[in-house]
């Protein structure tokens, strides 16, 4: 990945504070600090780190990611590649193979970093799949940092994204069943359009298939030895040799909380800005943001485990993500349920088994599971059972290997991140409009001409990536010219 340079001095002297420590606002706070500003972070929470936490949910000794467990986007972000991070403590562990996709047949659907055994690995499919996914892949440097941000003036691979504009008007089930004959093929896309948490018959459904697929290829779908925490262990390690600095569990309930400074940017959902600095914001613009909307929740479970799942598909132990949901027709169906207020009876699950490949997350011998399916936003409905038996369906005996579980509902997630509005994590809906100007036409500008939103409610949306926060920070510098 190329470099991102760092800006020009243009903040000496001049005081910035970032609400919120997730990867956004800690990517805000280390350009500010890059561009020599006295930059402070405050976290309202005592553990920093927004979705990128690791905890003890359920016994002892077994480490749980809080949010994200699996980092494409980290890994592929060029922000976060121009940075020193692995001077402070940041290692990747890369899964033999990004991800598995079981079926009822007792087999799995293997998405390879390899074309060649990708092309081998899907029969009739597999040209089909090249074709679509290997030019992307084969230019991911210059097309990341165009995907990442906001429109480009001028693309660098104009008949890429003229490519991948098309395919964002068109739906998963079209192109899926457009481009592949057999299920495997099909499963697989669908899983990975699944992401978007829309509908297969609506427009960007497919362009989170192909981007998650291609990222897969390009960077593979790695996660952080000892967990999601060590993302935000590295950046702060980083923002404290630029001089940056963290108050933990100091929530900031509005912005006359602050000390004096010249400059806010807030990692913060929409609505919390409102709440936040509503007095400072012009009426009109408030309103915008009032008419934002927030997407599906999720209902997630972390399992300490006696022993590795068990699944029938030998080929699942070779990857760190499961996806969980057999065929394109039943993951469409899940999919549709839920985006019209329903809890469907066969969800569509992700999970990650992260101690196949990392052992310090659990007691030797022992391992943990991450797993969530998609639910109305703000749902109440006790998911469990019905995950558990997809993941039977696949692994028969599993429930055996339980020590424990945690259950995060919804609300239990928004409780302890208050970004995540009714178990939104995605930073809002993923409609067409909300993904061109999120959360309105200014992206990160505010009315405040001080005032900057930097959360993944601004291009380019839900990921540890830190882009959001990047792009904020540069926007609030140039301005300061």
């Amino acid at each position: 990945m190329s470099a991102v340079r760092p800006p020009e001095s243009r903040l000496a002297s001049r005081k910035a504070c970032v609400i919120g420590s997730g990867p956004n606002g800690l990517a805000a706070a280390i350009i500010l600090a890059q561009a020599g500003g006295q930059v402070e972070v405050f976290e309202a929470q005592a553990q920093p780190g927004g979705g990128a936490r690791t905890m003890e949910l359920t016994l002892p000794g077994f480490r749980h990611d809080f949010g994200s467990a699996v980092h494409p986007m980290a890994i592929g972000s060029p922000f976060f590649s121009s940075l020193p991070l692995h001077e402070h403590g940041l290692q990747w562990i890369y899964p033999s193979a990004p991800l598995a996709h079981p079926l009822d047949d007792g087999s799995a659907v293997m998405l390879e970093r390899d074309f060649a055994a990708m092309q081998a690995s899907l029969g009739e499919d597999g040209a089909a799949w090249r074709r679509l996914m290997e030019p992307f892949a084969q230019n991911w440097n210059r097309l990341a940092p165009q995907v990442l941000r906001p429109l480009p003036p001028v693309p660098r691979t104009p008949w890429l994204l003229a490519k991948l504009g098309a395919i964002s008007l068109s739906s998963a089930n079209a192109v899926a069943n457009r481009l592949f004959r057999d299920i495997r093929a099909k499963a697989l896309f669908a899983g990975l359009a699944a992401h978007s948490f829309l509908d297969f018959d609506e427009s960007l459904s497919a362009t989170f298939g192909v981007l998650l697929g291609v990222a897969g290829h390009a960077v593979g779908w790695p996660f952080p030895r000892g967990g999601a925490q060590a993302i935000t262990d590295a950046l702060l390690g980083y923002l404290g040799t630029l001089g940056g600095t963290l108050r933990a569990f100091h929530p900031i309930r509005t912005a006359d909380d602050l000390p004096p400074h010249d400059l806010t940017m807030w990692d913060v959902s929409p609505r919390q800005l409102v709440m936040a600095a509503g007095s400072r914001l012009s009426l009109s613009y408030k309103r915008q943001l009032q008419r934002y909307r927030c997407g599906p929740g999720v209902f997630k479970v972390d399992y300490a485990l006696s022993e590795p799942i068990p699944w029938k598909a030998r080929d699942c132990f070779r990857a760190g993500t499961v996806h969980i949901g057999g065929t394109l027709e039943e993951i469409a169906a899940s999919e549709y349920a839920m985006r019209r207020g329903r809890h469907p009876e066969r969800p569509f699950v992700l999970l990650s088994q992260p101690t196949l490949f990392d052992s310090s997350r659990a007691p030797e011998g022992k391992h943990i599971g991450w797993a969530y399916c998609h639910v109305p936003n703000g749902s109440n409905f006790d998911m469990l059972d019905r995950i558990e038996a997809q993941i039977e369906r696949f692994a028969p005996g599993f429930r055996d290997c339980v020590l424990a579980h945690h259950i995060s509902t919804p609300a239990d997630l928004e409780r302890m991140n208050p970004n995540l509005i009714g178990g939104d994590i995605a930073g809002g809906a993923s409609n067409l409009m909300q993904f061109l100007f999120r959360p309105t036409w200014r992206w990160y500008a505010t009315s405040d001409p001080a005032m900057y939103l930097c959360s993944a409610s601004t291009p380019p949306g839900a990921g540890v990536h830190g882009m959001c926060g990047y792009n904020a920070a540069k926007l609030a510098l140039s301005r300061l010219r």
